[in-house]
């Protein structure tokens, strides 16, 4: 049977395997992040932030059911407001994926956390949407976007890539008893074929050039205060003699 969303193939047993281990990824992340807003750009119908400990946490989308309607190149969301994006397979399905990272860019906080999941086009998932077969159905009709170029895009941004990982290396197939047959694919493919997963996860931070961190006036004036003390003693210590 096609699938006409993306959300539908999630909801079948290969999506499901997929959303399986993301979920797991980003259940364990995510609580390391901490602010006061969090956004998740696109797939409305899984909260993918369910372990943050942000409050304000919402999903954004132009279609189906998400907390705020919009499209993911026009956020209607103020400048630097943003804490933690995660953008869950849309960069792959989107006719300007560089104009969604800029927009994203632009709502985040200094110092504030991005999360991309994508399918990775380096593995058995990617050769299967390469040939052709099944082309107009969903997730094989995107364009799954190398990491390498992920990278450079966020690099460009001045994102610092601070971590990742790789998951899924059994074979897309449909049927979940031939899957389970290629089981031993998982723990082999993460430790072997490290780049051969089907879906990749990458964090990255927001850097702000030239930004200086504010801390507390009585931390500056402790830190001059045993820069003084320091000083001093390097000077009483070059004035002193030996004595025989």
């Amino acid at each position: 049977m096609p699938t006409h969303t993306l959300q539908d193939w999630f909801a079948t047993p290969l999506g499901q395997y997929l959303l399986e281990k993301e979920q797991a990824y980003l259940d364990d992340v995510t609580p390391d992040v901490f602010g006061f807003h969090a956004l998740q750009v696109g797939m409305p119908d899984v909260d993918l932030l369910r372990a943050s400990r942000i409050a304000h946490r919402m999903r954004v989308a132009p279609t189906d059911r998400p907390d705020l309607y919009a499209k993911s190149h026009e956020l209607p969301l103020a400048t630097q407001s943003v804490d933690l994006v995660v953008l869950p397979h849309v960069l792959e399905f989107a006719a300007g994926p560089h104009e969604i990272l800029r927009e994203v860019d632009r709502v985040m906080m200094p110092e504030g956390r991005l999360v991309i999941v994508g399918f990775n086009p380096w593995s058995l998932w990617g050769l299967r949407s390469s040939v052709g077969f099944g082309r107009d159905e969903y997730p094989w009709n995107g364009r799954f976007v190398s990491l390498l170029r992920v990278k450079d895009w966020l690099a460009l941004l001045g994102f610092d890539v601070n971590a990742g990982r790789l998951v899924g290396y059994a074979p897309p197939f449909k049927s979940e008893s031939v899957r389970r047959r290629f089981a031993f694919m998982e723990p082999a493919g993460d430790r072997w074929w490290a780049v051969g997963g089907a879906v990749y996860m990458l964090q990255a931070i927001k850097r702000v050039r030239g930004m200086r961190l504010l801390t507390p006036a009585w931390v500056e004036q402790k830190d001059a205060r045993e820069k003084a003390l320091a000083a001093a003693k390097r000077h009483s210590v070059s004035h002193l003699k030996v004595v025989k």
